[in-house]
């Protein structure tokens, strides 16, 4: 038992743990005042970060070496959950959930993480920088589970996977040439994806950034309330449980995609910046940890999840003040979400993972 304590005490990255504990310990006090007190909603949510923590400890004890090998099997399992959410999937604007009776998983949050790992897997003992065949053969791992998530529809889920998946790339020596090329032929075809591939509602979204005063009861109003909640927070915000913009049913989604703007809202812009001071210090001292990891999986791992989270944050951040179209991306940690949020512990169980084994390796 000592040693099992000692072995907790030395190796788990408290530094990290504590500032993922204040991000938990906010979305839980915004989920709370959001949900006007349900605690139905709040102890399900405890329920699933409990569950994501217990994950995370469990991750953090596991040698990288044995998570490599499991990657294909975390990858292939992951494509054969999303194949079944066409066929007896869930959800109002998209089939996104498979409903297991107990509870609900969204396998595209699965990908987030697996993603990274099959690239990370590929590349470990390939040669650095890489090569444009490695290059395509990663691609290919990236773009699969990027299509059959846009096709759900979930676009912004879609984009943030491919994300993660580019980002182990970048970490694995990909050419500025390879990356600007892709990054061209991307913005090329974003004309045919306009006529030929995005939904009318998604049209709509984009249409509405550019001008949401063009439709205020309709399509700009998400964005109008969002913006209003954001910037009545002033300085110290309303203070706890009083937002209005929630309370008074003005702000959609207040306990998912628009949690932020609640938080916002409630503890002003003094609140706000501790929370993204927070998220910063994550993001570093994730990147931190991959840059001493003692392998280049290891690295491309940490740094990629590192990465990722980093742009899930500034995509719903961006979102809710109207400096990006209304993607339905979550605030991690901070929207309420049963597998975003087990997903987002798990990630930073590898994370935790790659620190412990690379201090142990000294």
């Amino acid at each position: 038992m000592a040693r099992q304590l000692s072995w907790w005490r030395t190796r788990l990255d408290w530094p990290l743990l504590f500032a993922l504990s204040v991000v938990v310990i906010a979305g839980l006090f915004t989920l709370y005042s959001a949900g006007e007190g349900a605690l139905g909603l709040e102890l399900a949510q405890g329920a699933r970060i409990g569950a994501g923590l217990a994950l995370l400890l469990l991750l953090a004890r596991v040698p990288p070496m044995r998570l490599r090998l499991f990657a294909p099997w975390a990858y292939v399992g992951s494509l054969a959950l999303l194949a079944l959410v066409p066929l007896f999937g869930s959800g109002r604007s998209a089939r996104l959930w498979l409903d297991f009776g107990v509870f609900y998983l969204q396998p595209s949050e699965l990908l987030k993480i697996s993603v990274p790992l099959i690239v990370g897997w590929y590349l470990h003992e390939r040669a650095m920088p890489v090569r444009f065949r490695d290059a395509l053969v990663c691609t290919l791992l990236i773009a699969l589970p990027s299509a059959m998530i846009a096709m759900q529809p979930d676009l912004g889920t879609a984009l943030l996977v491919a994300a993660s998946g580019v980002f182990a790339l970048f970490l694995a020596g990909l050419s500025w040439w390879l990356l600007g090329t892709g990054i061209a032929l991307g913005a090329a075809s974003a004309p045919l994806a306009w006529w030929f591939w995005l939904k009318g509602y998604q049209k709509d979204r984009i249409l509405t950034f550019l001008d949401p005063a063009n439709d205020p009861q309709g399509a700009g109003w998400n964005i109008i309330q969002s913006s209003i909640a954001v910037g009545s927070g002033g300085l110290t915000g309303k203070a706890f449980q009083a937002s209005t913009q929630a309370r008074l049913e003005y702000l959609p989604e207040h306990t998912t995609d628009f949690a932020f703007a609640v938080f916002a809202e409630e503890f002003g812009f003094v609140g706000v910046a501790v929370l993204l001071l927070a998220y910063l210090f994550i993001v570093l001292r994730t990147l931190w940890i991959a840059i001493e990891a003692r392998d280049a999986f290891g690295r491309i791992m940490a740094g990629a999840l590192g990465l990722a989270f980093f742009v899930y944050v500034f995509v719903n951040g961006a979102m809710i003040t109207g400096l990006l179209p209304v993607v339905g991306v979550p605030m991690p940690l901070v929207s309420y979400g049963g597998t975003s949020a087990v997903t987002l512990l798990a990630a930073f169980g590898i994370v935790l993972s790659v620190r412990a084994h690379h201090r142990l390796a000294r």
